[in-house]
């Protein structure tokens, strides 16, 4: 190494999983290490790059760190594939079988991404799914670090899932749904067979995508160390499970509120990095300006999440009959089907009366808007993050993936919310919504004001998920001895 470089900061590569929520949670982790004067360069889907200039900010959030670039590649999927839904895993496939040797080739021919003023790659950050990456790390030498962006309960599941298959627990042919899995260690009595995600659901134990989830999980003891955006006082005793097979485990979340506290919460760029995808529409901060403390329910499936208009209705009427305010966000590309029909009157006089509906909203604001009671949310691991910072309980109607693990622990151990997985049906969810924001309302807001205060007091100097990263921060920067 020459004296020039020998003075360089280390160099991160972080390579998320193209999709917005994957890539939330890893900006936010590139913001904490470039707060620690670190270079990154992160990876991004030429499809998305384009998105996120037009939309999101991100471009002028992050030119204010000098060691901060993205590097576009291609995603390998056509300009009109949906990247929603069950498609998202045409992505993972398409990174496997046609981006993994484009990038490989890009790291040759730019030196690993080294310029006059930053050394090479000194380590990547890969996104969990990504099995590829420890393939190339070994070949050509340097570090991986895995960063699962799921909760470590969902991780744990799917971990455990081939102990599961051999015992004959998968809710194969849809049979004793609610009889318990008890071949996952820490969670026996507790999760049945129908919260096990649905990719690992199979009807048939050699189902080739069965056993992709299971080998793509368990090479994850391959990196020298692993990422989960969760907290120690949320998910223990899992963690503890966990650590048995991992060689360093490092919990640094939530990110959201930890980027907050590192960079101080009275400057005025103290914000997120955002990934969206879509235009936030800003006016539905007004619209929650004019409601009472408390009283609205945000509504909002994700970012990846698709329904049928059958269910669409169902979710609406049952919203409208609840008799509740409500802010709800309807992707363009959500709605699976013809849309053309007319909406019925009735629905149409109830949210003109009670709610409102964007296309896309800025959800951490909503979410820590006074007015704003609870969450009704497909339950992916960011908006359960978020709302467990902000204090806002929850009900989740699990769309795929790690969401129906996350619901059900929202419920069963967090006891912040409800889960109505499998149930979309109006009534369930006019009772769901009456009994988050009347019933139980106290109870609730009582419950998740106790894990907001954990969150927050984890996040700050001298907590569990600060002290894990500057012990993550100084492993990294190990490598350049």
């Amino acid at each position: 190494m020459c004296s020039k470089e020998a003075k360089l900061p280390p160099h991160v590569l972080i390579f998320p999983l193209p999709a917005q929520g994957h890539m939330n949670s890893m900006l936010n982790l590139a913001q904490l290490l470039c707060l620690s004067d670190f270079h990154v360069t992160f990876i991004v889907s030429e499809f998305n790059h384009s998105r996120l200039l037009k939309h999101s900010g991100t471009g002028s959030t992050f030119a204010r760190y000098p060691g901060f670039q993205f590097q576009t590649i291609p995603d390998g999927l056509p300009d009109d594939h949906p990247r929603a839904g069950y498609k998202l895993m045409d992505i993972i496939a398409s990174l496997i079988n046609k981006v993994a040797p484009i990038f490989n080739k890009m790291l040759i021919e730019k030196d690993l991404f080294a310029s006059a003023n930053r050394r090479p790659v000194t380590c990547i950050v890969a996104d969990g799914v990504l099995s590829f990456a420890a393939d190339f790390t070994e070949e050509r030498g340097i570090p991986l670090i895995y960063f699962r962006t799921v909760s470590a309960c969902a991780f744990w599941t799917y971990f455990c899932i081939s102990q599961v298959t051999e015992a004959n627990e998968m809710p194969l042919q849809e049979n004793g749904l609610e009889e318990f899995a008890k071949t996952i260690p820490g969670m026996e009595g507790l999760l049945r067979r129908r919260d096990i995600p649905r990719f690992c659901a199979a009807d048939d134990a050699s189902d080739p995508i069965l056993w992709d989830v299971i080998t793509l999980t368990r090479q994850t003891v391959r990196a020298k160390a692993f990422i989960l955006n969760t907290f120690d006082d949320l998910e223990q005793p899992v963690l503890s499970n966990i650590l048995k097979h991992m060689p360093r485990l490092y919990t640094i979340g939530p990110g959201n509120a930890h980027f907050k506290s590192r960079l101080g919460e009275n400057k005025a760029d103290a914000s997120t990095p955002s990934a969206s995808l879509w235009a936030e529409d800003l006016n539905c901060i007004d619209w929650l300006n004019a409601q009472k403390p408390k009283s609205v329910i945000y509504v909002s499936f994700g970012s990846i999440t698709t329904v049928t208009r059958e269910q669409l209705l169902e979710f609406w009427h049952g919203l409208v009959n609840s008799e509740q305010r409500f802010l709800w966000v309807m992707r363009p590309d959500s709605i699976l089907g013809k849309d053309g029909d007319r909406i019925p009157a009735e629905l149409e006089k109830g949210t003109k009366e009670n709610g409102y509906m964007v296309e896309w909203a800025p959800q951490e604001e909503v979410l820590n808007h006074s007015a704003v009671g609870g969450f009704l949310t497909h339950g992916g691991w960011n908006s359960i993050l978020e709302s467990i910072v902000a204090g806002v309980p929850m009900i989740c109607w699990s769309y795929f993936a790690d969401q129906m693990v996350n619901s059900r622990f929202v419920s069963e151990v967090w006891k912040i919310g409800l889960d109505i997985k499998d149930r979309c049906d109006r009534v369930v969810i006019e009772n769901a919504v009456r009994e988050l924001m009347e019933v139980r309302k106290d109870q609730f807001l009582d419950r998740a004001d106790h894990f907001a205060k954990k969150a927050k007091m984890t996040s700050s100097e001298g907590g569990s998920s600060s002290r894990n990263l500057n012990d993550l921060i100084e492993f990294i920067e190990s490598f350049c001895v």
